[in-house]
């Protein structure tokens, strides 16, 4: 669990994957946010599309901000064989992680043998890059979040995330369900979806024991922590 006690802006900058609204597509758009992504130091930028990654990878080159994609947005309806196909395109284009929707409608289902054929052929095209599936989890009961979790540390995929941030974010009951049924398991938790006022509630995730807050406010979150230490919501920082 991340100790916030012992991070500043620099610091938790790591615990961000930003990115931009999908509706920004223009290429000014990417560069902007890639440098702001450098610029705070985040874990990686994030697009909705594995499109612009040429781009991404270019303005990300001289840093540790890892270039990321989504796979499947938004609700992972592609046959499993093609988001593997997508997955290895963004891979040979550069990304280092990828974000895939699960598809949705599968986990409804009961289709759980398919969701895990799905995560591992994902897991494959990964090629060793950080493998990130999406449940949507504002669309599943407790038992199917639990059951896709056990799934994604059965396949061996680095991380659990929540949501696409396209539709409702996660409550912190489901957050809560993922971090149990994953207690002691090498998968760590990403957060999407986190609701208004973000920087309050993204760090609330982050006490609670999320490695990872996917958003396009990165900025805002960063740029928060010392107010969130003020009201103490965030411990003191200690050396």
């Amino acid at each position: 669990m991340i100790d916030l006690s012992k991070m500043d802006k620099w610091s938790i900058g790591k615990c961000i994957d930003h990115s931009v609204l999908p509706k920004q597509s223009t290429e000014e758009d990417i560069r902007s946010g890639c440098r702001e992504a450098v610029a705070y130091n985040c874990a990686s930028f994030n697009t909705a599309s594995p499109y612009w990654t040429p781009v991404v990878v270019e303005e990300l080159a001289q840093s540790d901000v890892l270039p990321g994609t989504g796979i499947g947005f938004p609700f992972g309806v592609a046959p499993g064989r093609i988001k593997a196909l997508e997955t290895e395109a963004a891979i040979a284009a550069g990304c280092r992680a990828v974000d895939m929707v699960i598809n949705v409608g599968t986990v409804k289902a009961g289709r759980f043998d398919e969701v895990k054929r799905e995560l591992r052929d994902f897991k494959e095209a990964a090629q060793g890059a950080l493998t990130k599936p999406i449940m949507e989890v504002c669309y599943l009961t407790d038992e199917e979040i639990k059951v896709v979790c056990e799934l994604i540390a059965e396949v061996g995929c680095t991380h659990a995330k929540t949501s696409s941030g396209q539709f409702e974010g996660p409550t912190m009951d489901q957050f809560l369900v993922m971090r149990r049924t994953l207690e002691g398991t090498p998968v760590k938790l990403k957060v999407a979806g986190v609701k208004f006022p973000r920087p309050q509630n993204a760090y609330a995730f982050l006490l609670a024991g999320a490695d990872l807050i996917g958003t396009r406010s990165g900025v805002e979150i960063i740029n928060a922590l010392d107010t969130m230490r003020q009201i103490g919501l965030v411990p003191e920082r200690r050396p």
